[in-house]
């Protein structure tokens, strides 16, 4: 392998290593309410998914003939993401070929740490939903009793995707909701948990809001405005229709794996915009593009989706920013010589 680029990867394992620890360890609390509400299965899922992601990188460090590097936990980390993406009932060869797909496709292929312009948890992911997605998009109600090895026999739906989908309100609280006690992913459904999440993560200055919020304002601003659950109707008061298209709102965001994303996902550091006005324009895109999957598409989870076909303007997005601020800089210092030159 090419000393520079070795050099340079090991460069940038100091400056964002500590990202991808920390996603594996936030991962815990997601797992332990996953456990709560599925049983053990998807703690064995998650050692699995860890193991896998550990083998690829000692694989690839293998093939691509340097030391491997212990320190380096992106691969465990995306494995981890994906597999919390995942319904506690996923098959293994699922998990393990989209662990894969998004190691292999999603990083290596391009390079490597660093190198990517793909997030390789979306990667992966995607791969499984559009291989399999009688296996991804059908979840077990929680409470319910799972085997550990073969959970082939344990009734699955898409319960929320296919109410929201024909138009229905979702028949759970509130306060449902925000723990996870519904239908969905593994470490997708506690808003509460993930919302910590974020918040400790931005706290450790690993991530920067602007993406993630542009992102769920932008979703939530569509839903308000094209709500696409049935029952307003055109004579009903302004108090009436601001709280059915509120309710509209929370049910969106709160399903679909909406918050996961904006917290695992959008903010990896080599897929998302770097500037402070492109990961403005990053979220929103995503967001834009992420309803209109949920709206017009055939999967619940589109963001991962939208994430991917965002993922390749966002290095334009950084460039033009920079364009622009150099535009503008030097117009001003053109203005202020000019200034006093007079």
């Amino acid at each position: 392998m090419d000393e520079a680029l070795i050099r340079k990867q090991e460069e940038e394992l100091q400056h964002t290593g500590r990202y991808y620890k920390h996603i594996c360890f936030l991962c815990v609390p997601l797992l332990c309410v996953s456990c709560y509400l599925y049983g053990l299965r998807p703690l064995l899922l998650c050692g699995f998914a860890l193991l896998m992601g550990n083998l690829c990188d000692r694989l690839i460090s293998l093939l691509r003939r340097r030391v491997y590097r212990p320190g380096d936990y992106s691969n465990e980390s995306f494995a981890l993401v994906i597999a919390l993406l995942m319904p506690a009932t996923v098959d293994w060869y699922v998990l393990a070929a989209a662990i894969v797909a998004g190691v292999l496709i999603g990083k290596e292929v391009f390079g490597g740490y660093g190198s990517y312009p793909f997030n390789p948890a979306a990667v992966g992911y995607a791969v499984a939903a559009v291989s399999w997605p009688e296996q991804v998009f059908r979840y077990p109600t929680p409470y319910t009793s799972i085997p550990l090895w073969d959970a082939s026999g344990v009734a699955t739906a898409s319960t929320i995707s296919d109410t929201l989908r024909s138009g229905g309100l979702i028949n759970l609280s509130g306060l449902s909701l925000a723990l996870g006690e519904y239908a969905a992913p593994m470490g997708a459904g506690s808003a509460l948990v993930l919302a910590a999440c974020g918040l400790f993560l931005w706290v450790q200055k690993d991530i920067k809001l602007s993406a993630a919020l542009s992102f769920l304002v932008t979703a939530g601003v569509i839903v308000f405005l094209f709500p696409r659950q049935l029952g307003l109707t055109e004579d009903a008061s302004f108090a009436v229709s601001a709280m059915f298209r509120l309710r509209c709102v929370r049910d969106e965001l709160l399903t679909g794996a909406m918050i996961f994303s904006a917290v695992f996902l959008l903010n990896e550091p080599y897929t998302c915009a770097h500037h402070r006005l492109g990961r403005i324009l990053y979220g929103i895109m995503v967001g834009a593009f992420t309803m209109g999957f949920r709206y017009f598409g055939v999967y619940e989870t589109g963001v991962c989706f939208a994430l991917l076909a965002v993922n390749s303007i966002s290095g334009w997005l950084d460039r033009t920013e920079v364009h622009l601020y150099e535009l503008l800089h030097s117009s001003w210092k053109k203005q202020t010589g000019k200034g006093d030159a007079v």
